[in-house]
């Protein structure tokens, strides 16, 4: 009796502490609905979600083993390290603590925001849809292809860092669009789920944008950055 009251209040504890290393969530259900800021996906069958199909099978047969190498690699990493060659050789997050809390939080925003989107949509992804495909990789759930959570975290991010050294901000959302056009050559999501991250991860980093716990944590990475250029 005692282990299994154990176990119910470690549960607890572990549901509690889920959204991330910003406590509570600042963008959750009540003030940040997907169904409200993202149109529907493409109904399956229709002309749109047709041609979205033979457009994969374009880069099915196109795509280089260089192309698609870079795929896989940022199919792996999901985090601002994505931008790290951008930044310069200085961008040692563990040497950069408040720009590191400020990045996690962004991370666990977007990713509860698109978990919640995804949940909603239950777009099949492509591999489903047509298992001819050849993608990447066919370990994420079957029924989370709209919007895409790689483009929504490298929006959310690309948007946040480029506030944070606007000098490079063209080079920062460039690669964004590079990190998100990744996903059509792995054969991860349809276009509309690519545009649809964008949108998402570019409301999310303005949403955050006006929490002032967050405007706290942005202030302090934006101070520690100027010593880091």
């Amino acid at each position: 009796m005692r282990r299994t009251l154990a176990l119910v209040l470690a549960a607890t504890v572990l549901v509690a502490a889920k959204p991330g290393p910003a406590g509570p969530l600042l963008l959750n259900e009540a003030n940040f609905d997907p169904a409200l800021l993202l149109p529907p996906p493409p109904a399956d069958g229709s002309a749109i979600a047709k041609a979205e199909l033979a457009a994969l099978f374009v880069v099915d047969r196109t795509r280089t083993p260089a192309e698609e190498a870079r795929a896989k690699t940022d199919n792996r990493v999901k985090d601002v390290t994505i931008f790290a060659a951008i930044m310069g050789p200085g961008f040692d997050l563990d040497r950069l603590p408040a720009t590191k809390a400020l990045f996690q939080t962004v991370r666990a925003e977007e990713k509860a925001a698109a978990d919640r989107a995804k949940d909603h949509f239950l777009r099949n992804r492509p591999w489903i849809v047509d298992k001819t495909l050849h993608p990447c990789s066919t370990d994420d759930e079957p029924q989370s292809s709209y919007p895409s959570g790689h483009a929504t975290m490298g929006y959310a991010m690309a948007a946040v860092l480029a506030d944070l050294v606007p000098t490079k901000a063209p080079a920062i959302l460039a690669r964004a669009a590079d990190y998100g056009h990744s996903r059509l050559v792995c054969e991860m999501h349809f276009a509309s789920d690519v545009t649809a991250g964008q949108t998402y991860g570019m409301l999310i980093a303005e949403r955050l944008m006006q929490q002032p716990a967050f405007q706290a944590q942005f202030r302090a990475a934006a101070a520690e950055l100027q010593s880091f250029h």
